[in-house]
């Protein structure tokens, strides 16, 4: 099937990707200049695993680039838009780029065409499109809309695509949702996992995956939801890591002894600094405006929020009581990105904790694997990028762990004693074992699990103070 994907963002370039994946001749319209000079000329623009594999086995082939809509349009039976919802002051999802698509889209219409949604948006706003599409002239015969939500997570956002724990179809008419079917024919009836080529997937996948048909009012309810519930999943934990704190207990227990319970599962279910990233924050206030609208004052979101906001400034209180005064401190900061796997800091919990530690004027030494030079274009010169976790850690007051890459947890731990100033290691994603930090005569502080405190003679006298009077 000819296929048009417009916008070519995290979600845009791996949908378009995994189409052409898939068997589809697909073309991907940005009109961005920079974003299409880099595609066209054969680089990844993101970091994510197995996409420059499917770009550099699609393009030229399934695979094409346009920095302009109308051609596109007209040679495509169906049409996904990809574009961004950046939030608006007020928390609402800016559907200006949307409506101006959906104009353009209009223009093109010389037969039957499918728009489908597929940006994270508002319910009503497949039945906006339509309306836009009619007032620029597009007859009613020759076009539907529809909605099909992604629930791809950045790091393994193909996969995800690839092995869907559900696909959410939203269509108002057979035509359309037939017309869905088939683009994810090869998924629906195996045939792709059969392909000696196909990407592999998790040993957990639904293969074939469950397809979901609703209206596309539930499609669109069914992405906000899902963020909504996932991202107070988290909230709770943190929640909870905080009370464990409290008295005495450790998180990691209770999770397992939460997560092990068929009806809640474990996944999302990690304390930490708190999520981040292009999707929850933005989806969270945008849900929130749509209740607000409809006249439901959604509080528990908001509740949802304010834990998440208030992990940021726990972990910098337990930086605090590590090191006392702040002025002058040299840190060594593992982590960036706003978890692990992609090299996104759109509101990265690590940049505003390291954000805040600049302004009190820590001197921040930082290594990502990933992220650096995106969080450059943030942080500029406030903080030192380096090249691996080991410069980053070299003569530092203390090592502060702000995303989950899984490298940090094959640090070699005396070799990290060696080189910071004082063994202190403030773990903000609970990456390294208790145990093993105390055995290895470090002051060791996570989120929801008993402190542990070194005894050493290298320690800042205050901390050592500190420590033993809280005994």
């Amino acid at each position: 099937m000819n296929i048009a994907v417009i916008g070519s963002g995290y979600v845009g370039l791996v949908a378009g990707a995994c189409l052409a994946e898939l068997g589809h001749d697909v073309v991907l319209v940005d009109n961005d200049p920079a974003k299409y000079a880099v595609l066209a000329a054969g680089v990844c623009p993101i970091h994510e695993a197995h996409l420059p594999e499917l770009l550099d086995r699609h393009r030229g082939k399934r695979l094409s680039f346009a920095n302009s809509l109308l051609e596109p349009v007209r040679a495509s039976r169906a049409i996904f838009v990809a574009v961004g919802t950046p939030p608006t002051i007020e928390g609402e999802a800016d559907l200006s780029y949307v409506e101006s698509v959906a104009r353009e889209i209009a223009a093109g219409v010389n037969d039957y065409k499918l728009v489908i949604g597929k940006s994270t948006v508002p319910v009503y706003t497949s039945e906006w499109v339509r309306r836009i599409m009619l007032l620029n002239g597009a007859p009613t015969e020759l076009f539907d809309v529809a909605s099909n939500p992604e629930f791809l997570r950045e790091g393994t956002a193909v996969v995800d695509f690839l092995y869907p724990d559900r696909i959410v179809i939203g269509a108002n008419s057979l035509a359309a949702a037939n017309l869905l079917r088939e683009i994810y024919r090869p998924m629906l009836d195996g045939s792709y996992y059969g392909r000696p080529d196909a990407i592999p997937g998790p040993s957990t996948a639904k293969v074939p995956p469950p397809l979901i048909a609703t209206s596309t009012k539930s499609a669109e309810l069914i992405k906000y939801a899902s963020n909504a519930f996932l991202a107070m999943k988290i909230s709770f934990i943190n929640a909870v890591a905080t009370i464990c704190e409290s008295v005495g207990a450790d998180v990691d227990q209770v999770r397992e002894g939460i997560g092990t319970d068929a009806r809640i599962g474990s996944r999302f279910l990690f304390p930490g600094i708190g999520y981040g990233g292009s999707c929850f924050p933005k989806d969270l206030s945008a849900y929130r405006a749509v209740a607000r609208e409809c006249g439901y004052d959604f509080r528990l979101l908001e509740e949802v929020m304010r834990i998440n906001d208030e992990q940021r400034q726990r972990f910098l209180r337990k930086v605090r009581g590590a090191l006392w005064t702040l002025k002058g401190k040299r840190l060594g900061v593992l982590g960036l990105a706003f978890k692990d796997g992609t090299d996104d800091v759109r509101e990265s919990p690590a940049i505003a904790v390291v954000e805040a530690l600049v302004a009190e004027g820590c001197e921040i030494r930082a290594y990502d694997p990933a992220a650096a030079e995106r969080a450059r274009e943030i942080l500029g010169d406030k903080v030192s990028y380096v090249a691996s976790m080991y410069e980053a850690i070299e003569g530092a007051d203390a090592l502060l762990i702000l995303t989950e890459w899984q490298e940090f947890k094959g640090l070699d731990l005396a070799r990290v004693r060696k080189s910071l100033r004082y063994p202190i290691v403030i773990d903000g994603r609970n990456l390294l074992d208790a145990e093993v930090m105390r055995r290895h005569g470090f002051t060791y502080l996570s989120m929801g699990r008993p402190d542990i405190v070194s005894s050493g003679e290298s320690l800042p006298a205050t901390l050592a103070d500190a420590s033993e009077a809280g005994k």
